[in-house]
């Protein structure tokens, strides 16, 4: 699938397929004129045949009988509603997601997308195609690999957006633009094939393997796998804890990037890779426990924000941490009430061996630090409290400092890949005493996801950190069950502003 962008007008020797957007009055949203080829005409005989319905988003596409017109035109036209030519971001960002679903269903091999009169507030043309690319490249993924009979994908192979000929941005940052767009939208299918897989495919050595796989033929991207026994020297007793049940071996995966100054501190991204979650002693209902291959979903965002940071070469350094393990009811797995030291020297009362994220976690961490990092940042499927908080619609967003949490926050509302912060008040780090340890595992019934961010806080120090519980955005249950890819977008949103 490739993609380009001209300064063309769109009405102009073009085969394919056609993307019109029109307002709530009727009027193509377009600077290109169209007056003298079948499209006006044709456009205007649907609008008021009433064939386009009025609803924001609807969506119409229809073959284009040529006139009498001396130059190619399009063999199809699609036509999308708008409210108006500009949009706000969350406007926009449903739109598209419409648009690249109805698109890659389209039958033509090219599609010309005419975004010459759109506008989106406070974000440049660049931006506009940037985020279009990426929803373009997701609404195109399927996951078949373990289906005999597969359905046929898209046919598309080129897309080419008409955008404002008096554009100020050259070409240049156009097109790095839309390279941007296509590693995002990559990275985000590669966070989802990495979740879909199921469990006894997608084992801790797989995920190593795929994080080698990175780093081939790559110049900024080194991998280092530590083992067991490197976690057993670490002292990362609280890792080891969780993967005592299991026969697949823990992996610690760290994934170096190398696109800034060589003495410019990195930002760390911590991911939980939890491959699969029985619950340990602490067992889970058998109902819907096939989803918890999903547990290491924070871990593959990490591998794809990885991936497209290096393909967009942006320029600073960034670490990928991945702690990989299975949580399995084996005849060594940890016990409720066993108690645990942490790489940090805190020990750990473990009263719920299903809350093992924060115990893989709280050692990644503390192993961040030898980095000096500028930042931290943790992904995980941590609590089913942070579902029952927010729904799947929103990642619970913890964070030490404000404005860490501030930059967060406006990434994931600038690509719809929203976040909300909760509090990390004492109040609710009390919640964790314990009688026989430094702290427990989980502090009670109450404000769980809360307590398990107080958890990992007692590891971080005073390193700038941020924690996202994407408990309930990382997969959709039901019919259309499957990783969601996020928070790919924020992370790689946020740190493509970092880089400026």
């Amino acid at each position: 699938m490739k993609f380009s962008q001209s300064g063309d007008s769109a009405a102009a020797n073009i085969t394919g397929a056609l993307v019109l957007f029109v307002a709530k009055n009727d009027q193509i949203i377009s600077d290109t004129d169209f007056s003298d080829s079948t499209i006006e005409s044709k456009v205007n005989s649907l609008i008021e045949n009433q064939f386009l319905k009025t609803a924001s988003n609807s969506v119409l596409s229809c073959p284009l009988i040529s006139g009498a017109s001396s130059v190619a035109e399009p063999s199809s036209i699609f036509l999308i509603r708008c409210g108006k030519a500009e949009f706000s971001a969350e406007a926009f960002h449903d739109m598209a997601s419409v648009l690249s679903r109805n698109l890659v269903l389209n039958t033509q091999t090219e599609v010309h997308i005419d975004v010459s009169g759109l506008r989106v507030t406070a974000t440049d043309a660049a931006v506009l195609l940037r985020h279009l690319c990426a929803q373009i490249v997701k609404a195109s993924y399927r996951f078949d690999q373990f289906k005999t009979v597969k359905k046929p994908h898209s046919k598309v192979e080129s897309f080419t957006f008409y955008r404002q000929v008096s554009s100020d941005l050259t070409d240049q940052v156009l097109n790095d633009s839309i390279l941007a767009g296509q590693a995002i939208g990559e990275g985000t299918n590669f966070t989802r094939t990495l979740g879909n897989r199921p469990a006894n495919h997608c084992t801790p050595s797989h995920l190593a393997d795929e994080a080698m796989s990175l780093a081939k033929d790559s110049t900024t991207l080194s991998t280092k796998i530590h083992d067991e026994a490197d976690m057993e020297n670490l002292g990362m007793g609280a890792l080891l804890s969780v993967t005592a049940g299991s026969d697949q071996p823990a992996k610690l995966i760290e994934m170096s990037y190398q696109g800034g100054k060589k003495d410019t501190a990195p930002m760390v991204l911590i991911g939980k890779g939890v491959t699969f979650d029985t619950g340990g002693i602490s067992i889970k209902p058998a109902g819907g426990m096939d989803e918890m291959k999903f547990d290491m979903c924070g871990a593959a965002s990490v591998f794809g924000v990885m991936q497209a940071v290096e393909r967009m070469q942006l320029p600073i350094n960034l670490i990928g941490l991945v702690a990989a393990t299975e949580n399995m009811p084996g005849g060594d797995a940890t016990k409720p009430g066993d108690v645990v030291t942490s790489m940090s020297g805190k020990t750990i009362e473990v009263l719920n061996t299903d809350a093992e994220g924060r115990l893989v976690l709280c050692d990644a961490i503390t192993y961040a630090q030898k980095f000096e990092p500028e930042l931290m940042i943790d992904i995980a499927t941590l609590t089913g409290a942070c579902v029952v908080a927010l729904g799947a619609h929103a990642s619970g967003l913890y964070s030490n400092k404000d404005d860490l949490a501030d930059q967060l926050l406006q990434a994931g509302k600038s690509t719809g890949d929203r976040a909300w912060r909760m509090p990390l008040w004492k109040e609710y780090t009390k919640q964790l005493e314990s009688p026989f340890a430094d702290l427990g595992n989980i502090g009670g019934s109450k404000a769980g996801s809360v307590t398990a961010a107080c958890f990992l806080k007692e590891f971080v120090g005073e390193t700038p950190w941020a924690h996202l519980d994407i408990a309930g955005s990382a997969w959709n249950s039901g019919a259309k069950k499957g990783a969601t890819g996020r928070p790919v977008e924020l992370l790689t949103e946020f740190l493509m502003q970092k880089a400026g």
